[in-house]
């Protein structure tokens, strides 16, 4: 983020918590951090934040910014930040946490470890605002643009993020540089509520969600098209790249996942229970059970690399509050592979899954973008092997002529890896795939292959995902085309909505030769108007709707009604059928 950008919105933070000391005396201030596109604070206040009030506390902050307030800086011991923030106890915690741990909340947002024995704490005076800050802000309220801000929704939120703790009222901001950029991203914004996954989910009948399984979609009928399809895609593909299918058990005993790291890495994400006074868990991962296929039997050097497939169920643990319809989920399905082969070996086979994730992404018309994430704090196995795969994934990239950022420490806990991003038709950008190499899997498992010398070696494992997840994918995919899915993926291809009963015979025997001819059709001759049926049809999206009236069953032709067009075209059945199959066929 622009530092400019940045300062503007953390001095909005301050200005937004000032109008609300005005407002409300006897509030209580928790923090107010800099996020995308603005900002947000967290207060403890006696009622409950009604619509009109964001229109008040904006108000007001546009007379705060009228007065030319200045950003005044000060240093404050202890003792005397105590006294200043007697009336403010989340702000007297966060001093003492200063005091005694060296460290700030703000550290703990951004997962930073930080000690420091200082014993002067920083604040910054806005008017009659007071507030804990370490700094970044314009000089005074003149340089912030009034009419580039806006105050957009309340939210709970517990104080640190803590359930334990108080629920906190969150108002959050968005502020630009200019007013141009405000008007665009807040049309973007009603594009999204347009297009969001969950409200589509819904009126396309795709999916559904319910509060006894918090996390686990409900896949309807149309909605399990969209997967089958892509599942297929997915096995079609891979099988061209001489990957082999296969499946591993869901449930699998505390043993399996210490000896993966997996129970000391991430036991927090993963669901236990006990069966017959054991402990097992469900898995979060693939990868371990993977390893098992692998040493089913004894491998030689010339049966590598060996590549694995699984269409895999798998569960996480994530809490509640980060649960968001099908972008994070804690029961997901991942279209996973892993590749066993030799280290002389790596280079290609990354490249192999490079072409891979281009053919793949190329349909959908997404351009990815490159990520090189590097060894984490927190990690398995010794710095020089780590040091030994960051190379050989950075050669790779560089081999294939891609241009790639550096993520530092981002890696996975047993290995380097490639994330792979792309932008949307909104211009959002996510990220997907992923690649990662891991030297630490075979040598916790002990895999071994004999070499041409017939000494035991061992191999190296490469994980690789392409959709990420079919629940994420067909989420982002949803919003991507607004619910307008291309002709291979859509739930029904061709509606024919018939005008009256004697229509129903010649409808009903092009429905069975578009069954016939693997097209999705759908006939519709129920009791509502013509109109209301070819406007329902619309709203579900459907890529062709035929009209069967007296005309259409005296004509050898059709009347075409093609998906967000006015015009209607003509055609014969039969250039009908293979306009739709090539369609399908070339995934247009």
């Amino acid at each position: 983020m622009d530092k400019d950008l940045h300062n503007l919105r953390h001095s909005l933070a301050h200005i937004l918590a000032a109008a609300v000391q005005q407002i409300f005396p006897d509030a209580k201030f928790g923090i107010g951090p800099v996020i995308a596109n603005g900002f947000y604070y967290d207060f403890d206040l006696d009622r409950p934040l009604i619509p009109q009030d964001l229109l008040k506390i904006e108000k007001r902050m546009k007379k705060l910014i009228s007065q030319n307030l200045k950003f005044e800086f000060s240093e404050l011991k202890p003792d005397e930040a105590k006294e200043k923030f007697s009336g403010q106890p989340y702000k007297l915690e966060l001093i003492n946490d200063l005091v005694t741990k060296g460290t700030t909340i703000f550290d703990e947002l951004e997962k930073k470890t930080v000690v420091n024995s200082s014993t002067k704490i920083t604040a910054y005076r806005t008017g009659k605002f007071l507030d804990l800050c370490r700094g970044g802000h314009v000089d005074s309220t003149k340089e912030i643009n009034a009419k580039a801000f806006k105050l957009i929704k309340t939210a709970g939120a517990y104080w640190r993020g803590d359930e334990n703790n108080k629920m906190l009222q969150r108002i959050y901001g968005v502020a630009f540089n200019s007013e141009k950029d405000l008007k665009e991203y807040l049309e973007l914004q009603e594009e999204l509520k347009k297009r969001d996954h969950r409200k589509l989910g819904q009126e396309l009948e795709l999916f559904s969600f319910h509060d006894f399984a918090p996390g686990a979609p409900f896949w309807l009928p149309k909605g399990m098209v969209i997967f089958k399809e892509l599942e297929k895609f997915s096995r079609d593909i891979q099988a061209q790249h001489g990957y082999q299918e296969t499946s591993t058990p869901i449930l699998n005993k505390k043993e399996l996942w210490e000896k993966s790291g997996h129970w000391q890495h991430y036991a927090d994400d993963m669901f236990k229970l006990k069966v017959d006074k054991q402990e097992y868990a469900l898995k979060p991962m693939n990868c371990p059970a993977s390893t098992y296929i692998y040493s089913s039997k004894l491998r030689s050097y010339r049966d590598l690399p060996i590549r694995l497939s699984e269409i895999g169920r798998l569960h996480r643990n994530e809490i509640s509050g980060a649960l968001g319809g099908l972008f994070r989920v804690r029961q997901l399905t991942m279209d996973d592979a892993h590749i066993y082969c030799r280290t002389d070996q790596v280079e290609q086979e990354i490249t192999g899954v490079i072409k891979l994730v281009k053919q793949f992404y190329k349909i959908f018309n997404f351009k990815p973008e490159f990520i090189l994430a590097t060894m984490p704090p927190d990690h398995l196995g010794d710095a020089k092997t780590w040091r030994y795969a960051e190379k050989a994934l950075e050669q790779s990239l560089k081999k294939n002529k891609l241009k790639f950022k550096l993520n530092s420490g981002d890696g996975a806990f047993y290995g380097p890896k490639i994330d792979i991003n792309i932008k949307d038709s909104l211009g959002r950008e996510w990220q997907m795939a992923t690649i990662q190499l891991d030297f630490q899997l075979p040598l916790r498992f002990k895999l071994s292959y004999v070499d041409d010398k017939g000494h035991k070696q061992t191999p190296v494992i490469i994980h690789r995902a392409i959709f990420g997840t079919f629940e994420r994918f067909i989420g982002i995919l949803t919003e991507h085309y607004a619910g307008s899915f291309p002709v291979w993926l859509a739930p029904v291809q061709v509606k024919i909505i018939t005008v009256g009963k004697t229509h129903f015979k010649k409808a009903n025997e092009l429905h069975k030769q578009f069954i016939a001819a693997g097209i999705r059709s759908e006939l519709d001759d129920g009791n509502d108007t013509v109109s209301y049926r070819i406007r329902l049809s619309e709203k579900q999206k459907v890529p062709y709707t035929l009209v069967i009236g007296d005309q259409e069953v005296k004509s050898s032709s059709l009347n075409v009604r093609l998906r967000g067009q006015k015009k209607i075209k003509k055609m014969t059945l039969k250039k009908f059928i293979t306009t739709v199959s090539k369609q399908i066929e070339l995934k247009k």
